[in-house]
C-alpha cells in the first residue's frame, strides 16, 4: 500500500496550508507551521489515529526539543513501521533539524497514507484524551484549548459595558485607533512569516538540487577513474572539464581540440619500417622470355663440336657439380 506512493504521486502537489488544516482537523491542535511537526510526535499520534491501538502513546514525548528526544519519537514511529510492513524510509536527519521543505514532503506521505487506510475515515477518534498519556501531551492540549482568562473576560465584558459606558464614550476614538492598528501589524506578520517560510522552502529545493548534481559528478569522477579505461582520450577530455577552476569556454574547446588530434593520429597510416622499405627497394630477377629461350637452343644447336668442348670446360673450370669427376 505505502509503497505505490511514488515521488510523482499527486501527494507531493498537496499545499502547505492543506496539511496543516488536516492535522489541526485530525488531531485537535494549532499548529501554524509544518516544521512544528519535525519532533515525530505528531506523526505517531496520526498513525495511531489510523491503526488503534498500535502505536504505545505512552512512550512519545510532545515536549521533545532535544534531537535525542526526537529520535526516540521517530524510534517508536519506525517500530510502528515496521510491525505494519511498511517499507518507507524516514530521513531522521533531515526531519530532526526542521527544514520546512523535508517535513512538508514526510508530511504530504503521511496524509496521502492515512487517506489510503479505510478510505482516510478514522471514526470517533479522542485525540486530546490519547495525547494525555503522553510526555508533555497536557501542555499541548492546553495550547489548543481556550485559556480561563480569556473566557472569563468575555463573559465579564456585557457588565463592563454596562457600568462604565460613559468612560467608552469618551475613549472610543483611542480604543477604534488601537483595534484598527492591531489586526494591520498581525497581517503584516503573517505575511513576513510566509514569505519567509516560502523562502525557505525554496532555499531547501536549491540545496537538493545542488546535492542531486554534485552527486552525478561524483559518480562520473569514479568512473573515470578506473585503470581500464582512465588513459583513454575522451576519459581524459571529461577530466579536464571536471577539474577546471573556472566556467570558460576555452576548457570545452580544449578538450574537443584533444580528442580530434586523438580521432586524427588514428586514422594517419603507420610508416614502413627501414628494412621492409630495402627490401622492397631491392630489384627482383627478370624471368626469360620464351623467345630467348628458343634463341638459346637454336644457338647451341649450330656450334661446333669443338666449341661446345670449350664451353663444358668452361664450366668445369667453373666449379660445377655436375663436371666433378
Amino acid at each position: 500500500m505505502a509503497t505505490t506512493i511514488g515521488m510523482m504521486d499527486s501527494a507531493y502537489f498537496v499545499g502547505r496550508n492543506e496539511i496543516l488544516s488536516w492535522i489541526n482537523s485530525t488531531l485537535h491542535l494549532n499548529l501554524s507551521k509544518v516544521e512544528e511537526a519535525a519532533s515525530g510526535a505528531v506523526q505517531c499520534q496520526l498513525m495511531d489515529a489510523v491503526h488503534s491501538g498500535m502505536v504505545p502513546m505512552h512512550k512519545v514525548n510532545f515536549d521533545a526539543k532535544s534531537e535525542y528526544e526526537m529520535i526516540q519519537n521517530y524510534k517508536v514511529l519506525q517500530d510502528v513501521f515496521n510491525k505494519l510492513k511498511i517499507t518507507k524510509h524516514i530521513e531522521v536527519n533531515k526531519l530532526i533539524k526542521g527544514r520546512p521543505l523535508d517535513n512538508l514532503e514526510f508530511m504530504q506521505w503521511m496524509k496521502r497514507y492515512c487517506d489510503s487506510v479505510n478510505g482516510g475515515i478514522m471514526g470517533k477518534y479522542n485525540a486530546v484524551e490519547r495525547r494525555d498519556a503522553c510526555k508533555g501531551g497536557k501542555e499541548a492540549n492546553k495550547k489548543t484549548a481556550p485559556s480561563q482568562s480569556s473566557v472569563r473576560s468575555s463573559s465579564s465584558a456585557p457588565k463592563t459595558q454596562a457600568s462604565h459606558g460613559t468612560k467608552k464614550g469618551d475613549s472610543h476614538a483611542m480604543n477604534s485607533s488601537h483595534k484598527a492598528t492591531k489586526p494591520a501589524a498581525n497581517s503584516a506578520t503573517q505575511a513576513y512569516d510566509e514569505q519567509i517560510t516560502e523562502l525557505k522552502l525554496f532555499v531547501d529545493s536549491l540545496e537538493k538540487e545542488r546535492d542531486f548534481y554534485f552527486g552525478k559528478l561524483r559518480d562520473i569522477e569514479i568512473l573515470c577513474q578506473n585503470p581500464e579505461i582512465e588513459h583513454l582520450p575522451i576519459v581524459t577530455a571529461i577530466q579536464k572539464i571536471l577539474y577546471a577552476a573556472d566556467d570558460s569556454h576555452s576548457v570545452v574547446a580544449e578538450a574537443q581540440a584533444m580528442i580530434t588530434q586523438h580521432q586524427q593520429q588514428a586514422e594517419t597510416p603507420c610508416t614502413l619500417s627501414p628494412i621492409l622499405e630495402a627490401s622492397e627497394e631491392r630489384p627482383k630477377p627478370k624471368r626469360k622470355d620464351i623467345n630467348t629461350l628458343e634463341f638459346d637452343m637454336a644457338a647451341s644447336s649450330t656450334l661446333s663440336p669443338k666449341q661446345k668442348f670449350s664451353d663444358i670446360s668452361d664450366v668445369h673450370y667453373c666449379g660445377s657439380p655436375l663436371t666433378n669427376y
